[in-house]
């Protein structure tokens, strides 16, 4: 069976998903961040270096990077459905949005969450303001413009079609969730993009994603 090495608030949230969208048999490890680092448990470095989840084990197959975990399942497990065919303008556009939602999409996010935590994290009174300030001028001058590109590019392309790859949802549409949720809790995406909006939407009501919720636990972007 397959195992999912789970943390919560990560984007091991998008395997379990992912695997009830395939309707595939599969268990859960569960992990806690540290609630003050926010970082995952040292117990995951024992499934990999980095330490970092989601980690998915597939008989001997051990399997780290969220985006490789998704191209796996989708190719051994729903070629032809959520994964388009090789050879197909669908499946060049999937793979496409795939390297997109990590390479592309994600560090702008990531960025936004290190500066706000630059802002109010603990410092000398001296110190404080300076560092709220230069934390400020980033996020104004080079991150929020940066995110602002890539919302609009991303609500540009769902009016070609009404999912990612194409006319039909497909794991590209699984590995945006992530950064577009980001960008809904700390990112400025709201009702000013309303294809973005009703895409989330959407996604949100599959009873798939529901059931992965159930299992998975509270799920919140901060």
């Amino acid at each position: 069976m397959i195992t999912v090495h789970h943390l919560d608030n990560s984007r091991s949230q998008r395997i379990l998903w992912l695997l009830e969208e395939l309707g595939l048999d599969y268990r859960i490890e569960h992990y806690r961040r540290d609630p003050k680092t926010l970082l995952a448990p040292p117990a995951l470095r024992a499934l990999h270096p980095l330490g970092k989840a989601p980690v998915l084990v597939d008989g001997e197959l051990v399997l780290a990077e969220s985006g490789a975990i998704i191209e796996y399942l989708g190719d051994t497990y729903g070629a032809g459905t959520l994964m388009p065919a090789h050879g197909t303008a669908a499946r060049r556009r999937c793979s496409y949005w795939l390297h997109y939602a990590e390479g592309s999409a994600m560090p702008p996010l990531l960025l936004k969450l290190v500066f706000r935590r630059v802002a109010s994290a603990p410092a000398p009174f001296f110190v404080r303001p300076v560092a709220r300030a230069i934390a400020a001028k980033v996020q104004r001058a080079f991150v929020d413009p940066q995110i602002a590109l890539h919302l609009d590019y991303l609500e540009g392309e769902l009016g070609k079609q009404d999912w990612f790859a194409g006319t039909q949802f497909s794991v590209a549409d699984i590995a945006l969730s992530f950064p577009l949720e980001a960008a809904t809790a700390r990112g400025g995406l709201d009702g000013s993009r309303p294809r973005l909006q009703s895409w989330l939407e959407r996604i949100h009501a599959r009873p798939a994603y529901r059931r992965a919720l159930e299992r998975g636990g509270d799920y919140a972007l901060g």
